[in-house]
């Protein structure tokens, strides 16, 4: 594994201290549960500014409704 240096402040480092308390066998497996549920959480932020995104283009745009609900046709519901 990759290491890396950080500043952390006081409370973050009492945090981390209690580690164990939280379920992780160490304070690096803590921080990357961490960064991973971090990542997680902007991907799933900028899928959802995609999906609204893609949600106004579709509402302003008529050609697109209507060939959609072409393409819909004889698809179960």
């Amino acid at each position: 594994m990759i290491q890396a240096k950080f500043t952390i402040d006081s409370s973050q480092a009492i945090f981390l201290d209690h580690f164990r308390h939280y379920g992780f066998k160490d304070k690096s497996a803590l921080v990357r549960a961490a960064l991973q549920q971090f990542q997680q959480a902007l991907e799933q932020q900028q899928l959802i500014e995609s999906a609204n995104l893609y949600a106004e283009i579709y509402a302003e745009d008529e050609d697109l409704q209507a060939l959609t609900e072409v393409a819909i046709v004889g698809w179960p519901e």
